[in-house]
């Protein structure tokens, strides 16, 4: 795998406040890491659009980080901001890859279906959101790790054919 960089934003009123220590963050970086992957950057914010908007902003566009992922603020209280800061700056949303989370997540908990997080593409970089419950962030990302480097990839313009993954030739006779 090429060797991507990450970012992770955790998004939180309390523990921007120092009331409550993030605790999904530094594991999405310890678990990215193990993954292969460079973090580049980390930072929490309030749950406020314009606090989130311009980490996302400054992580994509300047300092072209390929992965930034986000923690916290995809549920249904009023505070919950994060997909309506995340969705105005994507070019592209990946329905696909939210969707995939959801489905794994309500197998773990009827709650899941009430996650609003968004996943889609700036510029050659992927966004994912994350709930903010460490459990929840690990158990979301972890659906995705098997096809982060090759999304990543396809983003920033590969014309390789997404079939030539297959581990076997035996899908093509079907």
């Amino acid at each position: 795998m090429t060797s991507y960089s990450c970012a992770v934003l955790t998004t939180s009123d309390r523990g921007s406040r120092g009331e409550r220590t993030d605790t999904s963050g530094p594991a999405l970086r310890e678990l990215l890491t193990a993954q292969g992957f460079r973090v580049a950057a980390h930072d929490l914010v309030p749950d406020r659009i314009e606090e989130i908007r311009r980490v996302i902003l400054a992580w994509v566009d300047i300092q072209k980080i390929d992965l930034v992922v986000i923690t916290g603020g995809t549920g249904l209280t009023p505070g919950d901001v994060t997909p309506e800061a995340t969705r105005p700056v994507l070019d592209r949303e990946i329905p696909g890859m939210a969707e995939a989370m959801r489905a794994a997540s309500l197998r773990q908990t009827p709650h899941a279906m009430m996650s609003r997080g968004v996943t889609g593409s700036r510029g050659q970089s992927l966004i994912i959101n994350l709930p903010g419950s460490r459990k929840a962030a690990l158990e979301n990302i972890k659906v995705l790790l098997p096809c982060l480097a090759h999304a990543l990839d396809k983003i920033k313009g590969s014309t390789e054919d997404c079939q030539s993954s297959r581990p076997t030739e035996e899908h093509d006779n079907l």
